[in-house]
Formats: structure tokens, sequence, C-alpha cells
């Protein structure tokens, strides 16, 4: 007969046994886990240590430890290794610093060619410089040390994360500026006098440079049911240039004006002006919200302006604020419809197509609309 063990027997909560059954029936669980599983469960339901590593097929001292570490510990802790370090490290704390120094400068700042730092770079330059730094405790570091090292501080130096430096002063106030205008053309349509005639017109104003016109070397393929759900397109395809989108959205009526041009110079935007001056009365004003590209405030530009006095008022919006602009929504709009893998036979198949969907945009047009108006509060 077995001998009664002096140990005090497991008491096990509801969810404790749900958790070390469940434990037991997985896959997932690690090995060591579901073995200590089974060795609790078998001694809460007879504490005969040898019956316990019968069942469960281990040693008795295996089952000691777990069942002294669940005494003593708690289960979780009996399921889990403790954390134990089988010597004392060799790497001093001010190896530590000298390496997390290095690895928040730039290999270029200490004659390398390289921009940023890698893992194996780094622990390359902590073996061939760490004992003439005073550190020798790193002259044999390796990628998996550099590893270690560096995600105890938290550090990437081999990625970089952009950020954009406000650039404009006057950013503020020029925002405020656009929002008050979005503010106020929203009132305006909002208004029950829509039979009134206008006398001032909105419009933003903004370009696309860069639409690729790209030919097929071979045709698509169409999708076949219950074959090839997709179409089907060789990875080859020729370049035929590029093109310019000069674009203006009317936030009154949602008409769209456009310009498809080779270039992006003062002699096209002012042809998109033109477009513009035409479809309004002679006697409104036409308010424009655009960036400061240099093409808006050219000489050439300031002269046909001139030609007509107060007929156009420019709204800039601030230097990095292009997001401010719902001509941005427009661009956004045509490369999720008809931009979006767009293949053409030329340049000009490439223009006609894309003033051909401004035609169909114009069929069905929408009013661009700005509704985030908290700055203005604030």
């Amino acid at each position: 007969m077995a001998r009664k063990t002096k140990r005090c027997p497991l008491f096990l909560k509801d969810d404790q046994l749900q958790e070390l059954n469940r434990i037991t029936r997985t896959r997932t669980s690690p090995a060591q886990e579901i073995q200590r599983s089974k060795i609790l469960l078998s001694y809460y339901e007879d504490p005969n240590i040898s019956r316990v590593a019968q069942d469960v097929g281990v040693a008795r001292d295996t089952v000691y430890k777990c069942i002294d570490k669940a005494l003593e510990m708690g289960v979780k802790s009996a399921l889990k290794d403790l954390y134990h370090r089988p010597k004392e490290p060799t790497i001093t704390m001010e190896a530590n610093a000298w390496l997390v120094n290095i690895a928040c400068s730039k290999p270029k700042d200490l004659g390398m060619a390289a921009e940023l730092w890698t893992q194996k770079a780094l622990a390359d330059y902590a073996r061939k410089h760490a004992k003439q730094a005073g550190h020798p405790s790193l002259s044999r570091a390796g990628k998996s040390t550099v590893n270690r090292i560096l995600k105890n501080q938290t550090l990437q130096p081999r990625k970089v994360r952009y950020y954009l430096e406000k650039r404009d002063p006057a950013f503020e106030s020029k925002m405020k500026e656009v929002l008050l205008v979005y503010k106020e053309v929203s009132l305006q349509n909002d208004s029950q006098n829509t039979g009134d005639k206008k006398q001032l017109y909105t419009v933003c104003v903004d370009e696309k440079p860069g639409v690729q016109a790209i030919a097929n070397v071979a045709p698509d393929l169409p999708p076949q049911p219950g074959e090839y759900p997709q179409i089907a397109r060789d990875h080859e395809y020729k370049r035929l240039g590029t093109a310019s989108i000069l674009a203006g959205i009317d936030l009154h009526d949602g008409h769209v004006f456009a310009q498809v041009q080779r270039r992006h110079r003062s002699s096209e935007f002012i042809d998109l002006l033109k477009e513009i001056d035409a479809y309004y009365p002679l006697d409104a004003q036409i308010r424009i919200i655009l960036d400061n590209h240099s093409a808006h405030t050219s000489k050439e530009t300031r002269k046909y302006l001139a030609t007509w006095p107060g007929r156009f008022i420019y709204v800039h919006t601030p230097t990095h604020g292009s997001w401010l602009n719902l001509a941005e929504t427009l661009f956004g709009k045509m490369a999720r419809t008809f931009l979006r893998h767009i293949r053409v036979s030329s340049w000009d198949d490439l223009k006609k197509r894309i003033l051909l969907g401004i035609q169909e945009i114009n069929e069905q047009p929408v009013v661009h609309r700005w509704r985030k108006f908290e700055s203005l509060i604030n």
C-alpha cells in the first residue's frame, strides 16, 4: 500500500479547474504545461504521489516539484518555469550604455557608408571597437546580444519613422481662413434663398501631376466563370509618358473643371482659370482655394489676373496643408474609379479617358462639403 503524502491537499476553484482541463485538451499549449496540468488535476482528485506519477507517466520528483510550487506559489506559477539565470552577466552596465550610445548615432558619422544600423553591422562594430573603448565584455558580441540590449531599451535604429516639421508660422491663421470659407459656403448652400442669383462662387483648385500613360504589351484576358475569377494581365508594360490633371470643383453644385496637359506651368494653369471664368456670370466673383505652387502666383498668371480685376479671389492653404483643399477628395475619387488600373494605347487615349471620366462625374455631380469645424470653436 502506497504511503500517504504529508503534503496538504490541493484546493482548486471552478475557474482553475476549467482552465486546467482546457489546457489538457488543447494542442497549442506547450507540452510542459499540459503535463503539469494533468499532475495538478490528478493530485486534486487523489493526493497520492505514486498514483499521480503512474497516471501521468512521470517521475516522482517531477510530481514533487509541480505540487510544491502549486502549494507555495499558486496554480499559474506551477505551470510555468521560474526565471533563472545560470550565471551572472558578463556584459557590464557601462558596456550596455556604450552600445546604446553607438546605436543612437549614424554609421556615416563613424566613418562608414551606411545611413542606418543593422544588428549585424552594430555587432561587427562592437566586436571591433569595444576592447579599445574599454568594454572587453562586448568583444565577442553577436546579433542576439545586440538584439537583447536594444530590445531592453526599445530601440530600433534600423527603422525610419517620418515626421513633418511645421514650416509655416501662420499655419493656424491660414487654416482658420480656409475653414471660415467652407463654413460660409455651407451656410450659403443651406440657405432657403436658392433661387437668388449668387454674387460669389467658391472653387477648390489643385493639380495631380505624374499620371502615367501605360500600355499593355499583351491583351488583358477577361474573367471566366468557374475558371478565372479575375482579369489576367501581363506583368510587362510600356510607358508612354505622364500627364498632369489640373482640376477644380465647384463647392455649390459639384461641377468639375479639368485640364489634362503634358506639363504643369503657368500657361496650363491659366487655361484652367479661363475654363472656370467661362462657366460663371460675368458680374460674379470667383473665390479660389488653392496651394502655394509657383504657377499660381507667377508673373504670367498675375498678368492674366490683371485683365480681370476683382474677378478672382485667392485663398491659400498653409504650407503642407494640402489636406485642407477639398479638391484632394476629387482626386481620390478619380483614383478609385476611372484611373484605377487604367491602361491606354497612347497619351492622347489617356487624355480622352480622363476627360470622359470627368464628364461622367459631371453627369451625376456631388457637392463636396467640409464638416469638421472644431478648430474654429477652439
